[in-house]
C-alpha cells in the first residue's frame, strides 16, 4: 500500500517543523510495512508577496490527488491574518468539506501545567470544532468605506448538514471515551444560529442515551477550562468558539507546541488535512527551537485516519515516552534548551 501525502509547510516555523518531521513519515511507513510518497508545495505568504496569491489557481485540483495533507502553519507579520487565512487554509477546508476539526488536549506525564495541582493524565479532553461554516463563513459585506455611514456586516451561517455532521461526530467520540459531552454555544445572545445549534444537539442526543450532555455558554466554558479542566471529556462547539477553546486547552495542557489537529472529511471523498495548532510563530522563526511534537502528534492522527492505527499508536507512544523522560531533549516552550532537530532525533531512536 502506498499513501500519497501533500506537504504544505506554509509560513514561519511551519516550514521548520514540516522539514524536521518529514523523516518520521518515512520511518513510520517502513515500520508499518507500507510506502509513503510525499510532495512538497511551497505555497504561503512568500508566494503571496511575490505573486499576489497564497496558492496557484489549480491548487485544489492538485491537492485532490493526494490521500492526505500535512500543513505546517499559515501567517506572516507583514500580511494581515484575514488575508493569509482566507488565501490558503479556509479554501482548503471548505473545498474538501473538512467539516470536522478534532483537537485533543492532553496533559502528558512529565509536562507541567500552568494550573496548580494537575499531573500527567489529569487533563484529557477533545474538542470537536465545526470547521467550514458558522462564524468563519465569508458572508456579509463592507460598504461605504471611509464615509461617516460606513457599515460592515458579518453573518454566521449554520446549516443542518454541517451542524449535524460535527455534533454526530462528537457524540460518536463520547461513546468511545467516557460518555460525557459538553455543548458550548452562546444561545442567550445569538437567538437564531446558536439556538438552532442547541436544537440539533438535543435531536442527536436522543440517539445516544448513554451519553450525558452538559450545556455551557462559551464564556462559562472558557472559565471552566481553567477552573476544572479535568472534568471535561468531549466538547462540541462552533467554528469560532472551538478555535478559542482549543487554544485554552493547549495552554492548560502545557504548551501550544503539544497541540495537534485534524481537519476531517467525514465522507471520505476528499483528502483530510492535519496540522499543529500553534501557528507560524514569527518571533522564533529561524532559531531552530520550534517544538515539533504537535506536528508529530498530528502525523499520528493522519496515520490513524488512513487506517494505520498501529503506526499511529507507536508515534503517539513515542511522544509520551519522550515527555515522561526527564533526561530527554526539550524545546524552550517546555523549559528546555534543545533544538527542533534534537527532539526529532530522539524520537527516531524511540520508535
Amino acid at each position: 500500500m502506498t499513501y500519497n501525502i501533500a506537504l504544505l509547510p506554509g509560513d514561519g516555523i511551519g516550514v521548520e517543523v514540516i522539514d524536521a518531521t518529514r523523516v518520521l513519515l518515512e520511518d513510520a511507513a517502513e515500520a508499518g510495512g507500507f510506502s509513503i510518497e510525499t510532495r512538497r508545495y511551497d505555497w504561503g505568504t512568500d508566494r503571496y508577496i511575490q505573486e499576489g496569491s497564497m496558492m496557484p489557481d489549480d491548487a485544489i485540483e492538485t491537492l485532490e490527488t493526494h490521500d492526505a495533507i500535512l500543513l505546517g502553519a499559515v501567517g506572516h507579520p507583514d500580511v494581515p491574518d484575514h488575508v493569509t487565512l482566507r488565501g490558503m487554509m479556509l479554501p482548503i477546508r471548505k473545498a474538501f468539506d473538512q467539516q470536522v476539526c478534532k483537537r485533543p488536549s492532553v496533559l502528558f506525564d512529565g509536562v507541567e501545567s500552568p494550573l496548580r495541582g494537575y499531573e500527567g493524565g489529569d487533563i484529557d479532553f477533545v474538542v470537536y470544532r465545526e470547521n467550514t461554516e458558522g462564524e468563519y463563513s465569508d458572508t456579509g459585506g463592507h460598504e461605504h468605506r471611509g464615509y461617516p455611514h460606513e457599515v460592515a456586516v458579518q453573518t454566521a451561517v449554520y446549516t443542518r448538514k454541517g451542524t449535524e455532521a460535527i455534533v454526530r461526530a462528537a457524540f460518536e467520540e463520547a461513546v468511545e471515551r467516557d460518555g460525557y459531552l459538553t455543548n458550548v454555544t452562546k444561545s442567550n445572545a445569538q437567538a437564531h444560529g446558536m439556538v438552532f445549534w442547541d436544537e440539533i444537539v438535543e435531536e442527536v442526543a436522543a440517539e445516544y442515551p448513554s451519553v450525558t450532555v452538559e450545556r455551557l455558554l462559551v464564556d462559562a466554558a472558557s472559565m471552566d477550562l481553567v477552573r476544572r479542566p479535568d472534568e471535561f471529556d468531549v466538547i462540541v462547539a462552533s467554528n469560532l468558539f472551538g478555535d478559542i477553546l482549543t487554544d485554552i486547552g493547549a495552554i492548560v495542557s502545557g504548551s501550544m507546541g503539544l497541540a495537534p489537529s485534524a481537519n476531517i472529511n467525514v465522507e471520505g471523498h476528499s483528502p483530510s488535512m492535519f496540522e499543529p495548532v500553534h501557528g507560524s510563530a514569527p518571533d522564533i522563526e529561524g532559531e531552530g527551537i520550534a517544538n515539533p511534537l504537535a506536528t508529530v502528534l498530528s502525523i499520528s492522527m493522519l496515520f490513524d485516519h488512513l487506517g494505520e492505527a498501529e503506526v499511529a499508536s507507536e508515534l503517539w507512544r513515542a511522544v509520551e515516552a519522550q515527555l515522561a523522560d526527564a533526561d530527554a531533549p526539550r524545546t524552550p516552550d517546555l523549559g528546555g534548551d534543545s533544538s527542533t532537530e534534537a527532539v526529532v532525533s530522539d524520537l527516531r531512536s524511540r520508535l
